[in-house]
């Protein structure tokens, strides 16, 4: 994914939702909301969804394709479109069409990205010219990832994943794998199993310290078949869950070594080569 220049009279856009990774993944803590807190290091893919956006001029907010077991009014999309306009009083309104390519439940924030890309670029074409700090906030209130997409670097974040700072990482070639299952992230941060004490690190230390993914135990109890995609992945590379799952990654030094592994998957499973994405294709429009 190449940076994509704003056209100022654009109405009509097809822009790219980049997939994100939990290079690692600790909860080190709890608010007295219930809310948990985070240490995490995100990394956008070469890899994503595709959003289609068509200005409308009488403010109305539709979602122009089915995305299978979430309605309209529920859809982040159409949610994040609503909220930009009740922010800034904006009269106008768009057509929102999803070309889904992350999986639903993977732990690949495809939700939260396609948020994050609506406000970007709504942000833009409808004149709002809110601030990036602003659209975090507003994207914050949609979903704890949403700010990181917009941020639209790799990140080490901290808090509930809003309190983010710039990560430099090696170039890398991932292996993923997706499981035929969608795991609900509610579902795992409520387990009574879960780890939520491990020792906060500091950002400098993250490449030579020993992390994890804290997550990754209690779903792989729970969805055997992310076990079993992590434990062929393991033998080819340093296997890791993303985010609450389900999705399995490895990290490889070329696309060719990457390409081979993936080849070697079982047949029938969903797996794929993406590389890593440094900046967000739309991190320019930002005001």
């Amino acid at each position: 994914m190449h940076p994509i220049a704003f056209d100022p009279a654009a109405t009509d856009l097809r822009l790219p939702a980049p997939a994100k990774i939990n290079l690692f993944l600790h909860i080190v803590g709890r608010r007295p909301d219930g809310y948990h807190l985070l240490q995490t290091a995100f990394r956008m893919l070469d890899w994503g969804d595709e959003i289609h956006l068509r200005c409308r001029p009488d403010g109305r907010i539709l979602r122009t394709t089915d995305v299978p077991g979430v309605a309209p009014e529920a859809d982040l999309v159409v949610r994040a479109a609503r909220a930009l306009q009740q922010a800034t009083g904006s009269t106008k309104g768009v057509d929102i069409g999803v070309c889904k390519r992350i999986p639903m439940g993977g732990g690949l924030g495809g939700g939260s990205s396609d948020a994050a890309t609506v406000l970007i670029a709504l942000n833009r074409m409808w004149g709002c010219n809110l601030p990036g700090q602003r659209l975090r906030e507003l994207g914050l209130a949609l979903g704890a990832d949403v700010p990181f997409f917009i941020f639209g670097e790799t990140a080490f974040a901290e808090g509930v994943g809003e309190a983010l700072q710039p990560l430099k990482v090696a170039p890398a070639w991932y292996v993923m794998v997706a499981p035929e299952v969608a795991v609900p992230t509610a579902e795992i941060f409520s387990a009574e199993e879960l780890t939520r004490d491990t020792e906060p690190i500091i950002m400098r230390a993250f490449a030579t310290h020993t992390t994890r993914n804290d997550m990754q135990p209690t779903v792989c109890r729970r969805f055997p078949e992310v076990a079993e995609a992590l434990v062929w992945l393991s033998q080819h590379g340093a296997a890791r869950m993303s985010g609450s799952g389900a999705c399995i990654f490895a990290p490889f030094d070329s696309k060719e070594e990457a390409d081979q592994v993936a080849a070697a998957a079982p047949q029938g499973w969903v797996v794929w080569v993406a590389s890593g994405l440094d900046r967000h294709p739309l991190q320019g429009w930002l005001v």
